[in-house]
């Protein structure tokens, strides 16, 4: 078993940054053999998440920063990501899959990571987020 790489960062209200954090802990997922799929719904996931944290969370305010904690190791991957923003309740998301919804852009990121990780959990006040993907047993 190999010793998990973790590591703790805190980055700007940039999109720019956004992306070079998701790029390096899915290089980090990708040389811990997760398959393709996992790889791709990671992608998918933290690019939801980091985004979310900074339009929605810190309204794009370049003074405030998002955290993001990470872990992998080759059976799992736990990302935490938290914004300085108001938060929110999950709860209150309107279901997109919902006849009067369909239209309404709201709630897919939500519904994409639920579909992809194996666990997301809103922590707190709603501005802190975790996600899980534990690989499959069968995949080893």
């Amino acid at each position: 078993m190999s010793t998990p790489h973790r590591f703790n960062e805190t980055i700007p209200s940039d999109l720019e940054a956004a992306e070079r954090i998701q790029d390096r802990i899915i290089a980090l997922v990708e040389k811990n053999g997760f398959s393709d799929r996992d790889v791709f719904g990671m992608r998918l996931a933290l690019e939801e998440a980091i985004v979310n944290a900074i339009k929605h969370g810190n309204r794009m305010d370049p003074d405030k920063t998002v955290r993001i904690q990470c872990e992998v190791d080759p059976t799992r991957v736990c990302v935490e990501i938290e914004d300085q923003g108001p938060g929110f309740n999950p709860v209150d998301v309107p279901d997109p899959t919902a006849e009067e919804n369909l239209e309404k852009p709201g709630g897919r990121g939500i519904m994409l990571m639920k579909a992809f990780m194996t666990r997301v959990e809103y922590v707190g006040r709603g501005n802190q987020v975790v996600l899980e993907k534990v690989r499959d047993p069968s995949e080893s």
